[in-house]
């Protein structure tokens, strides 16, 4: 009898408390292409380690970035909500942010996931990209700073990692540079020449001041000019650990490794408590970097390189994960902030950009080699391994997905616009809960994807669509990069049409006489917009030109002599361990 009391008394027990809450491991890499993983189809690119993750977990083959830009993609992912909500989105062409002494940011009024975490036990960190702002009005107020979003630790780029982080690899800033530098540089020789014509043909008096005047204005061109090439890397380029800055300019000697320490030694310090890692990787955006032992070792050039160390450091994460029996009881999440920027090739004419895939276009825009992005979660025990899931599913969904699974409410003062992906991961549902998904171009609605709930259709509707440049090219090499309005873009009336279920690669528009339903789907459509926009309020606009220009008042700088801001206070710990 006592056996037997006691057997029960332990049988209660174990049925009245409570599940573990699970781990969380979400990785982000950064313009990494959907054609670029092997499991998604590549031949050529050794990635066996993000393979070996979708081979013991899911594969999600229609997940979309909510925006096709790294800053309104991250802050749709950390929130759970478009980013129109929270004002990260552009209303000019730049739509990320830049500087690091910009003002704007993701609001302390939006809630991440980091934040609910946080309080219900769980130990966080940010380790690699954040750019979602970092100060508001002074360096030491960090309002935006992943700290006070909800994160115990960050150690990585307040920014984003840029060609002109890199001696030698070129600016992105070209554009400008012509704009801004170069046309008015030769206004000014050309009106000096003129007068200087002129002046000695006797057809005008041109006073000696007027000459010294424009000599001066393009000096000072000339001189600004070479103040931003000399100051832009180490005013933007550099590594914090938390609300310091350890190493300025930002060096990428054995920088993926770094990170990938980071990462290994938070899980090893946290391994007895609940905890949650977001990984954003720097890889691949540019510019590129790799460490020696990945150097020219790929069959693309160094963006092959680049993705597999990147491939490298997931598996060193696994194996931590393994070696501390935490696995089972971890979700993993592994995907892009957005597709593959097809535009970047490099000052020598090499390829610096991934591959889609089969789909069309890719950063910037929303065909859907912008926003088809890889989308691979294991949980062993959980979920099933090996499964393919093609119904449509967001970047957003992670936010209700791990706040739901952490066991903390989902905040009801607003739109939560994510999805719980936990029904359709473990088979409860056969049907993503996502009918309607709205396409932002910066902050302008730019398509709209509707999945009836009684068909197996994919209609996607476009309102405007960019303009590539060369004619025939898939991209908008001219500039760089596609914008979103004026006249980079056409403007379709009635919209563009497509069944993605029947042409991913968006080739063949459809026509009222080639779909008798035409009429009718768009009709649905324009209502549910009406619907979306209706839930839709005024916001400060985060990536304003006030917002987005530097603000020297808000420039960090580890050294207190002028703007040379040079330190490494990494390289001096390591010294002194050593």
């Amino acid at each position: 009898m006592m056996t037997l009391f006691l057997l029960l008394l332990f049988v209660c027990g174990a049925l009245s408390r409570p599940e573990p809450r699970p781990n969380f491991v979400l990785v982000m890499a950064d313009d990494l292409g959907i054609g670029d993983p092997g499991c998604y189809g590549n031949k050529t690119l050794r990635t066996p380690n993000i393979d070996r993750l979708a081979r013991g977990g899911v594969k999600l083959t229609q997940h979309l970035a909510a925006a096709p830009l790294c800053t309104p993609s991250r802050a749709a992912f950390m929130t759970g909500r478009y980013p129109v909500r929270s004002g990260m989105t552009s209303r000019s062409r730049v739509g990320v942010f830049l500087f690091s002494a910009s003002s704007g940011g993701l609001p302390t009024s939006e809630i991440t996931f980091s934040r609910l975490l946080k309080n219900q036990g769980y130990s966080t960190a940010l380790i690699g990209k954040w750019h979602l702002g970092m100060n508001c009005n002074s360096k030491v107020d960090f309002c935006h700073h992943p700290v006070n979003h909800g994160f115990d630790y960050f150690y990585g780029l307040p920014v984003t990692n840029l060609r002109d982080c890199k001696p030698g690899e070129g600016s992105v800033f070209t554009s400008g540079f012509r704009l801004l530098v170069f046309l008015p540089l030769q206004a000014i020789g050309v009106a000096l020449l003129t007068l200087e014509v002129l002046k000695y043909l006797g057809v005008l008096r041109v006073p000696h001041a007027v000459f010294l005047g424009l000599v001066l204005l393009a000096a000072a061109i000339l001189g600004l000019l070479v103040c931003f090439l000399h100051y832009f890397r180490p005013l933007n380029c550099f590594l914090m650990r938390n609300h310091e800055v350890v190493q300025q300019p930002m060096s990428y000697d054995n920088l993926t490794q770094r990170l990938t320490a980071e990462a290994v030694q938070f899980i090893q310090r946290n391994a007895d408590t609940p905890f949650l890692l977001v990984l954003s990787y720097l890889h691949v955006h540019t510019a590129l970097f790799s460490s020696q032992d990945f150097a020219g070792k790929s069959q693309h050039g160094a963006y092959g390189d680049a993705a597999e160390e990147m491939d490298w450091s997931v598996g060193q994460v696994l194996n931590v994960l393994d070696e501390l029996k935490l696995a089972n009881n971890t979700l993993v999440y592994f995907s892009s902030d957005h597709g593959a920027h097809v535009e970047e090739v490099s000052t020598k004419g090499e390829l610096h950009g991934g591959s889609n895939g089969i789909f069309k276009g890719g950063k910037a825009n929303n065909w859907e080699g912008g926003i088809r992005v890889p989308g691979i979660l294991r949980w062993p025990g959980v979920i099933q391994a090996g499964q393919e899931i093609h119904e449509p599913t967001s970047n957003m969904d992670i936010f209700p997905t791990v706040v739901t699974l952490a066991g903390s409410p989902l905040p009801e003062d607003r739109v939560i616009d994510g999805r719980d992906l936990m029904p359709l991961l473990q088979g409860r549902s056969q049907r993503s809960d996502h009918e309607f998904l709205f396409h932002y171009c910066n902050s302008y609605l730019n398509a709209v994807r509707w999945h009836p709930r009684n068909s197996t259709s994919i209609w996607k509707a476009f309102f405007f669509t960019p303009k590539f440049t060369p004619d025939g090219a898939n991209g908008c090499y001219s500039t760089h990069v596609c914008f979103c309005h004026g006249h980079f873009v056409t403007l379709h009336h009635p919209p563009l049409l497509f069944d993605i279920s029947k042409d991913p690669q968006e080739r063949n528009p459809l026509t009222p006489e080639t779909e008798p339903r035409f009429l009718d789907i768009l009709q649905v459509m324009h209502e549910a917009i009406d619907g979306h926009k209706k839930t839709l309020t005024v916001v400060p606009d985060q990536l304003s030109f006030g917002n987005l220009v530097w603000k020297p008042w808000l420039q960090l700088c580890c050294s207190s002599s002028g703007l040379s801001c040079q330190c490494d206070k990494e390289r001096q710990e390591r010294t002194v361990t050593h």
